[in-house]
């Protein structure tokens, strides 16, 4: 376990609110502050105050090339250059909201009861305790960079604060004990606990590879640790949206499970869309 009785991130109090478009309210005490990514905020009392900065403003330093740097790892996880700091400047306690972009769960996960770390997908951070670094993680192996949904980077939250992770549909959190392994689909992969062994594994069968509409490869996870998984990915929301919608095709009269839809192109056998 992560011990430090002086923490560097600021403690807050939060509320989640709703079931599957969820907003997090977060209750700062005077001169505490919470980061976020831009855009995110839903309200906020008259007492809070925002700044953009650089980077995730984890670390206090003047130094514009280390700013740079910091900056730039961001853009690497498809993030903005900035961020956004809000802060208690009023009397009293203040509270700041923020949503999730889409339909899904907003887990909170406390730092420091993880090692002072967590793994997680690109665009999942939402919000977090000012004094977390939000930072990328680079995969070693090739198997994971080029086949494991989330190319070779994928974002780092460390610290001993809270952070917001969201995530698309219902969410479940399995604790992997000691040589324990998961088998899941890349693209239901949220997040993982440090100590994790994430490797990608090759779907068995051609009948299976071709017809089971699972794609080539599932993420495999070894423990100790805890994984964060997803019910609804993202992109495979996307794409039944977009093989619904009327307006794209409409000449389309193919339904959801004929035999077309078992043809949907390269990337859809590759990724069990």
């Amino acid at each position: 376990m992560f011990q430090n009785n002086l923490r560097n991130a600021y403690e807050i109090d939060f509320k989640i609110y709703g079931d599957d478009m969820q907003f997090v309210e977060i209750e700062l005490d005077p001169n505490e502050a919470v980061i976020a990514e831009a855009g995110s905020m839903m309200m906020m009392d008259e007492g809070i105050e925002l700044d953009t900065i650089f980077g995730d403003g984890s670390k206090q330093s003047d130094d514009l090339i280390g700013k740079l740097v910091g900056a730039g790892k961001r853009l690497l996880t498809g993030e903005s250059l900035f961020m956004t700091v809000f802060t208690n400047k009023g009397y009293g306690k203040q509270k700041v909201s923020f949503a999730a972009p889409f339909p899904g769960k907003i887990i909170p996960v406390d730092l420091s009861t993880f090692d002072g770390k967590i793994i997680c997908q690109k665009d999942s951070f939402l919000c977090a305790a000012k004094g977390v670094s939000v930072g990328m993680e680079f995969q070693k192996r090739l198997g994971v960079g080029f086949f494991g949904g989330e190319g070779f980077i994928m974002q780092k939250l460390e610290g001993d604060g809270l952070v917001f992770v969201h995530a698309c549909g219902t969410v479940k959190a399995v604790e992997l004990g000691p040589n324990e392994t998961l088998r899941v689909d890349t693209g239901c992969l949220v997040a993982f606990t440090k100590d994790i062994d994430y490797d990608i594994q090759f779907v068995k069968g051609i009948k299976t590879v071709f017809f089971g509409g699972e794609g080539l490869f599932h993420a495999k996870l070894k423990g100790p640790g805890v994984v964060w998984v997803q019910s609804m990915p993202l992109s495979r929301l996307a794409n039944r949206i977009y093989q619904a919608a009327p307006q794209v095709n409409p000449s389309s009269r193919k339904g959801e499970g004929s035999i077309l839809d078992s043809f949907g192109g390269l990337g859809n056998l590759l990724d069990g869309n």
